[in-house]
């Protein structure tokens, strides 16, 4: 049986370390959509294009070729045939405008279809389902997932996780940004599990959605 899990919340939630634990367990493919929208910061970076620009947007993602490489389990965006190195992606200057970008329509409708095809490369490679992360996973691009859940942690609890990572990420002003948008908000979907990662370690965060899983029969 294949299914589909959305896995949503903020940044430094352990949305990342949740997903790929549970690839590991359940057979999944492995989608971060976060880095999606970084691998497309960083490219338009790259193009010199504006946020505040929003009419030449169109013309410079035309430009972009996108397509999947598979990393272990993990599905990652590739653009013009290359996959920016994690270092890239995860620099000052997209922390700073990833959300600028990522709250464009355009933006967003650019990846939509892109993002919803991951089911069938899952599919295609023989996963037994596909277990996607980002912010909006649950509300927009896989509202009918087999199962939804919404991580959360209090600010202190992210910003510390941040550091540990050695890491310089707005956490409080990205979430804001990525909560006021007008398109794909971050929400938790209505009829989602919530689970405060706070008070838990990574290996019991898995462990209880897995066995919300588990129990469920399906896999």
């Amino acid at each position: 049986m294949f299914i589909v899990i959305a896995l949503d919340g903020g940044a430094a939630v352990g949305k990342s370390s949740t997903a790929r634990g549970l690839a590991e367990r359940f057979g999944l493919m492995h989608v971060d959509t976060g880095a999606h929208y970084r691998t497309l910061c960083y490219a338009l970076h790259q193009a010199e294009a504006d946020p505040q620009q929003v009419g030449a947007l169109a013309k410079q993602l035309a430009e972009l070729q996108l397509d999947t490489r598979l990393d272990g389990r993990s599905a990652k965006l590739s653009i013009n045939g290359t996959v920016p190195a994690d270092a890239e992606i995860r620099s000052t200057k997209v922390n700073e405008d990833v959300s600028k970008f990522a709250a464009l329509p355009a933006l967003r409708d650019y990846l939509f279809e892109y993002q919803r095809g991951q089911a069938e490369i899952a599919r295609e490679y023989g996963y037994s389902g596909l277990i996607m992360e980002g912010r909006d996973i649950g509300s927009v691009i896989f509202p009918d997932a087999d199962y939804r859940f919404f991580l959360h942690a209090d600010e202190a609890t992210c910003a510390a996780r941040r550091a540990k990572e050695g890491q310089t990420d707005a956490i409080a002003t990205r979430d804001e940004m990525d909560r006021s948008r007008k398109t794909a908000p971050l929400i938790c979907p209505k009829g989602a599990t919530q689970i405060d990662t706070a008070p838990l370690t990574l290996n019991e965060v898995i462990e209880k959605i897995g066995n919300l899983i588990t129990a469920d029969k399906q896999i």
